[in-house]
């Protein structure tokens, strides 16, 4: 798993956040705080769209790192008895192994609704379309950024076959791609017509099956 995700990521503009994310696959799920979670959680997982369920996510705006820690250690006590370890999918360079619970999501979505309720403080239930406007306020960014990695795919193809770096930028890519389509965006609009032909014929399609 790369430890990069070349796509443009920008932080919050000094606002923070108490996540959790349920695993897709499984009974467990990890809290936190985050003034960027967009960053925080492509750092958790390469491909945090598919191995967390978007649709049972939580995000809810603490407005200051303060209050953030506070809402989140509030949560840690209160599922102590939850703790669970880490998946092995997530990196250890993340600092993503604590605060990992089993079997807790009703209880604490329960408590995070609870949280937003006494203290005023927005709550996203379900991350898809926060995920969505994230990426929408980007969008223009990837017509230049996917043409450029699609030229210099081309160029090693030519000249250095052998290049991991190469499959380092394919895998940014089409991980990218996923992760518009999940958020139910249409990759195609934004992207110049030399990508769309690289991912309807591109080589990936021999070296990734999935994307055929």
């Amino acid at each position: 798993m790369t430890d990069e995700a070349p796509y443009p990521r920008f932080a919050s503009q000094g606002r923070a956040f108490v996540y959790v994310l349920p695993c897709r696959d499984e009974d467990l799920l990890k809290l936190g705080f985050s003034r960027d979670p967009f960053t925080r959680f492509s750092t958790l997982h390469r491909r945090f769209h598919d191995f967390f369920d978007l649709d049972r996510g939580l995000l809810l705006d603490a407005e200051r790192v303060a209050a953030a820690r506070r809402i989140e250690r509030r949560l840690i006590e209160a599922f102590r008895d939850h703790r669970a370890t880490a998946p092995l999918a997530v990196r250890a360079v993340a600092g993503g192994h604590t605060e990992w619970y089993r079997g807790a999501h009703t209880q604490v979505a329960a408590l995070m609704r609870r949280t937003a309720e006494e203290e005023a403080l927005p709550l996203q239930e379900g991350l898809r379309p926060w995920l969505r406007g994230h990426l929408m306020a980007r969008a223009d960014l990837l017509h230049d950024w996917s043409a450029r990695i699609v030229d210099t795919l081309d160029w090693a193809r030519a000249n250095a076959p052998d290049d991991p770096g190469a499959d380092t930028l394919r895998r940014a890519l089409l991980d990218t791609w996923d992760m518009f389509e999940a958020a139910g965006i249409d990759v195609r609009a934004f992207v110049p017509s030399s990508v769309n032909e690289w991912f309807d014929h591109g080589e990936h399609r021999r070296l990734f099956p999935q994307h055929r």
